[in-house]
């Protein structure tokens, strides 16, 4: 993608995703001068001092790219390794020993059914079965568990689960939360993530698979470790406490010999497009539901025959008889297609739009995602895209566009 692309992108994302009254700030996650003035990391500095170029997105000053291109920084993210300032996502824990009977009615996941230290991917649904966010949640132990959340969606995401705590709480529910505004957020993703992360640490990296969570030191923080990620590469997401946070995303890059770069918006686009992932407020909103955006596998086989959680009678039905739309991945000629590109068959008929899209610098070709009519979600269907009034050629291709490399055993 092109830096002016994204740059809009970063402006655009920022007007869909920033509806929320400004969040309160916290001396060590966040500083702003006055209310509505974007807010900014701890590693702000950081960025501008290393050429990151800032933008606002939902509602954060947040680097869109640094001294590369958005080109070469996706690239060296999949040869080498990138590093992520992702603070302004919203960290929090569930304590009690009903924090897990209390988050399966919010979201589909089977959360019982984890192993302590283990975690998945989830969505927490809406009386109508449609996503209010995704998040990783995990499992820590059975009275305690860690999650991340948007940050577009922090202010109605923790008014819906606060709510439904306190009704939950009055019929004699044991659950209370955390909000981790005294830590901050970073993600190593890439080949040399492990490599590089292990000499900062004296656990054993190797025995941490995707989708596990350690409590560990790190560059002597005591710090939440989780091998996932949103690039479709090995890695990690590490929560620190934000005083260490500029010393920890240093001794990174410093241990990475220069190989490990910054990196920012642009190219985390890039890379979760390219992998086939979500992103909230264009491929996922509060009116899609799991099944349409693709996501039955993240519904637990328990939570398939007992329900439980909210919208769980529209869900479950269209998992039995099939949604109206599906999400579908496409390669395209033409320019790239955008969020809100009109999809056609092959006679001319509208059957969906295009949620996100653009030029995959791993692939050289175009690729976007989108909803169809059900039906023409299957792999070789022929469509048109239009861009700009003119349709260009499309198919139906397999998702992720660019193979997965997670860790696992």
């Amino acid at each position: 993608m092109r830096g002016g692309a994204l740059w809009q992108l970063g402006q655009s994302l920022t007007r869909r995703l920033s509806h929320s009254h400004p969040h309160r700030s916290n001396k060590h996650r966040s500083f702003a001068a006055a209310a509505g003035e974007l807010k900014k990391t701890v590693l702000h500095d950081f960025h501008v001092e290393n050429g990151g170029k800032m933008v606002p997105f939902a509602g954060w000053s947040m680097p869109i790219q640094y001294k590369d291109s958005i080109m070469d920084s996706t690239i060296n993210c999949r040869e080498n390794g990138s590093l992520f300032d992702v603070s302004h996502m919203c960290g929090l824990s569930l304590m009690g020993k009903d924090c897990v009977p209390f988050l399966e009615r919010l979201v589909i996941a089977d959360v019982a059914g984890l192993k302590p230290g283990t975690g998945t991917l989830t969505v927490f649904t809406n009386e109508r079965g449609g996503a209010i966010d995704d998040s990783v949640i995990t499992k820590v132990s059975d009275d305690l568990i860690y999650l991340v959340v948007n940050a577009g969606c922090r202010d109605k995401d923790l008014a819906h689960i606060g709510s439904h705590m306190e009704a939950f709480k009055a019929k004699g529910g044991d659950v209370n939360w955390h909000i981790h505004d005294e830590r901050s957020l970073l993600a190593l993703q890439g080949p040399l993530a492990a490599p590089v992360l292990q000499h900062l640490t004296k656990d054993d990296l190797s025995k941490i698979y995707f989708g596990e969570f350690r409590k560990l030191d790190i560059n002597g923080s005591h710090c939440f470790l989780t091998r996932t990620g949103y690039t479709g590469e090995d890695g990690f997401e590490i929560s620190v406490p934000s005083e260490n946070a500029v010393d920890l995303a240093k001794a990174i890059l410093e241990k990475s010999e220069g190989k490990v770069r910054l990196t920012g918006l642009g190219a985390r686009d890039s890379l979760r497009l390219e992998a086939a992932l979500c992103l909230y407020g264009n491929d996922m909103e509060q009116h899609v539901t799991p099944i349409e955006a693709g996501l039955t596998w993240a519904i637990g086989k328990r939570r398939r025959v007992e329900g439980g959680f909210l919208g769980a009678d529209v869900i479950l039905k269209q998992l039995e008889e099939g949604p109206a739309v599906r999400r579908a991945g496409f390669f395209s000629s033409g320019p790239p297609p955008r969020g809100h590109s009109e999809i056609l068959s092959s006679s001319g008929e509208k059957i969906g739009e295009v949620t996100s899209g653009g030029f995959s610098p791993c692939l050289k070709k175009n690729i976007a995602m989108g909803y169809v009519k059900t039906g023409y979600h299957k792999l070789g269907t022929e469509v048109k895209i239009v861009i700009r009034g003119k349709s260009n050629d499309g198919v139906v291709t397999k998702m992720p566009f660019v193979p997965t490399k997670y860790y696992k055993p």
